[in-house]
């Protein structure tokens, strides 16, 4: 497939999202709902950080009590500067999987509201309740655990001269949109049967630029503060979307039974 044309097709597939969520403008500010909560959450736990940062880097020295005070000061803050800097980090890669952990069932709606709307999904399978949610907590923690691995890989590649600079951005927006993609697909693949990461990897890696061409802008968007509550509706419609081109349907053939006659006589017509 043209790499070029899958990538504006992946992309093609969030815009088809946002049409979707928009024909039903209750359900998309309800799906703006958990997003908006996640990022007041983070804001406030931030400004809470920031506000007790001196005493908190203080009772995290105490060594420190008795240094020359520009040792001290420089000591401090340097930990100030790391704390808020991991605070805000964690917080950049965790935002999602929060988002759609607080949001799942308003989110699973619109999922379900795609599906019906493009028609032929099967079956939400018979889990229970309490091995969903042990299987998303689990899923959600690696994937925030290899989020933080490759953002920390990224910025490290940043610090190289020159090249760095260019190396590090990109690799995180591409395994950032990969990782994001495989959040945003997860509903879909449940409904079929597909319960594990690997099974959306596999079957994202069919059509790779596709994936891409929708997770990476997808990405980037709600990293921008506070846009990320507008985007979060139209992305999940999105990653359904895409995950049904991923699977696409098998058309059901006609049921005959061995006896019947595949092409049965006419019905005569009464005479006018």
């Amino acid at each position: 497939m043209n790499p070029v044309r899958e990538v504006f097709g992946g992309f093609g597939v969030l815009l088809r999202g946002l049409a979707i969520v928009l024909r039903k403008p209750r359900l998309f500010l309800l799906g703006a709902l958990p997003a908006l909560v996640t990022s007041l959450l983070f804001l406030a736990a931030l400004i809470t950080l920031a506000v007790n940062l001196t005493d908190l880097v203080a009772w995290a020295t105490p060594f420190a009590r008795e240094w020359d005070t520009l040792w001290q000061g420089l000591l401090r803050g340097a930990l100030s500067v790391g704390l808020l800097a991991g605070a805000v980090l964690i917080m950049v890669v965790a935002f999602t999987t929060v988002t759609l952990t607080l949001g799942a069932p308003v989110y699973d709606r619109i999922a379900e509201l795609v599906e019906q709307e493009l028609g032929g999904a099967p079956e939400a399978q018979d889990e229970s309740l309490a091995a969903g949610v042990a299987r998303a907590i689990r899923q959600s923690l690696g994937i925030v655990l290899v989020s933080l691995v490759v953002t920390v890989c990224a910025f490290l590649l940043g610090l190289i001269p020159l090249l760095g600079w260019l190396i590090g951005p990109v690799l995180t927006a591409v395994m950032g949109g990969w990782l994001l993609c495989i959040e945003l697909t997860a509903s879909a693949f449940d409904r079929r049967g597909l319960l594990l990461v690997s099974d959306r990897r596999r079957f994202m890696g069919t059509r790779r630029w596709r994936a891409l061409g929708f997770a990476v802008p997808t990405y980037f968007l709600l990293a921008i503060p506070f846009v990320a509550v507008a985007v979060f509706p139209a992305a999940t419609a999105g990653g359904t979307i895409l995950a049904r081109e991923l699977l696409p349907e098998t058309p059901q053939e006609p049921s005959t039974s061995p006896d019947s006659d595949p092409n049965p006589p006419e019905t005569p017509q009464k005479p006018q």
